[in-house]
């Protein structure tokens, strides 16, 4: 639910509810990698940013993996977006990103208050990941906490934002 608040300068519109939100980016192969190491790896497929915040539970993530393995964003043989990651056998590489909740609407530092803290955004990624998995999509993952390098190659570019 979006609820619109105004003031004299401008409309902006605040949740009622944060969701789990994510960044999804169709690529024809992507690897994440830790302290120049690789830790995941993924060909055809795509590779999904996740962000978590204090009010996310199960039914949260049970609806954003549905979404994910369901949405039809891979080509059809009329090159139609048409087929999900499941259709086309794909994999995913996803990868948390707190700061997927970075609000930088005042100041020039953005604040990172609504993500997640560690102690709850450890199991939320991991019960994630295995939902995803229970689905049958091949995961591959970054390492949650670590500094990252996330390499890819966008097809199309397709990139969707997704919250819930």
């Amino acid at each position: 639910m979006t609820v619109v608040v105004a003031s004299a300068r401008r409309e902006r519109p605040v949740l009622a509810s944060s969701p789990v939100r994510t960044l999804i980016q169709r690529a024809t192969r992507a690897e994440v990698r830790v302290a120049g190491n690789v830790v995941g790896r993924i060909g055809h497929g795509a590779v999904v940013l996740v962000g978590f915040t204090h009010s996310d539970g199960e039914e949260q993530l049970a609806w954003m993996a549905d979404k994910i393995v369901g949405l039809r964003i891979f080509a059809d043989d009329e090159d139609k977006m048409n087929r999900s990651i499941l259709d086309t056998v794909g994999e995913l590489l996803v990868v948390s990103q707190f700061t997927l909740y970075g609000d930088a609407v005042k100041g020039r530092r953005p604040s990172f208050i609504d993500a997640a803290r560690p102690e709850q955004a450890i199991p939320l990624y991991d019960r994630f990941l295995g939902m995803l998995r229970e689905r049958g999509v091949p995961v591959a993952t970054g390492e949650f906490g670590a500094a990252m390098e996330v390499e890819l190659v966008n097809d199309g570019p397709v990139t969707l934002w997704l919250e819930r």
